[in-house]
């Protein structure tokens, strides 16, 4: 299977509504924290990292993602961050860190069980923990997608795909945490997105969790233009517009704080 590339600028489409469960994130950070080392982890375009570093400006403020073409873009926003090219699972700090922030990108990384404590280990004491990931299992839109993957001609190239699924249980996670941290608050949200424009959950769809899809039929482009357009008929049927013209998209999230003693 071909890798799957991210676009920075069909990711940014929906910018506002990802933006909303980071902001949130970043609002629930003890209030005493202040820290000098900081690591924004699947940084993406780079917008949190820029906020962490306008908001305290004499950190070291580091932020790392896989995608050469999402820190090609970050690099644009600032020059007082250290853009990194790199994967979560292989990533290990030049020091201990006092925020490690990993919005809507754990949920792309593989065990879980060994992750999340390699992570507190590159803290500092009292350093702190910040992670949002998106919670797919339950989620009709990924249940569409699944649904119309197995069911035409390109099923056989989309075999592969793994079905989304979230990593562990919140209170997994809790237990985890509870080895290295104090001030663990972990919780969800299901943010109600009201989407604007044609196709939009297809566009909102494309900016990330149809990656691996698209990834395996571009060899086969005219596969790929018709599963798109099977999707988007699927996903339109699902979501209609609502009478004032926009598209309501459920989405639930879930959410780690957790602070080493």
């Amino acid at each position: 299977m071909s890798e799957a590339h991210w676009d920075p600028d069909q990711y940014a489409r929906f910018q506002g509504e990802r933006d909303r469960a980071a902001l949130d994130l970043l609002l629930r950070l003890p209030d005493d924290l202040d820290p000098r080392e900081i690591w924004d982890l699947g940084c993406g375009p780079g917008h949190h990292a820029a906020l962490l570093k306008r908001r305290h400006p004499e950190a070291r403020v580091h932020g790392l993602d896989s995608s050469a073409e999402m820190i090609a873009s970050a690099r644009g926003l600032s020059t007082e961050i250290d853009w990194r090219v790199g994967r979560i699972g292989d990533w290990v700090p030049d020091r201990p860190a006092d925020l490690i922030l990993a919005n809507a990108a754990l949920h792309w990384v593989a065990d879980h069980p060994v992750l999340m404590p390699r992570l507190v280990d590159g803290l500092s004491r009292g350093g702190v923990l910040a992670v949002q990931m998106p919670l797919r299992a339950e989620p009709l839109h990924h249940r569409v997608v699944a649904q119309v993957a197995a069911n035409g001609p390109w099923a056989d190239h989309l075999a592969a795909v793994p079905v989304p699924g979230d990593p562990l249980a919140a209170e997994d996670y809790f237990d985890l945490l509870s080895i290295g941290c104090d001030q663990i608050d972990i919780w969800s949200t299901t943010y109600l997105h009201t989407l604007q424009g044609p196709d939009p959950v297809l566009e909102w769809l494309m900016g990330a969790g149809l990656r691996p899809h698209l990834a395996a039929l571009e060899a086969v482009p005219e596969l790929r233009q018709a599963f798109l357009t099977a999707l988007d008929a699927a996903l339109s049927d699902a979501f209609p517009a609502r009478p004032s013209g926009v598209t309501l998209l459920p989405f639930p999230r879930l959410f780690l704080v957790a602070r080493r003693r």
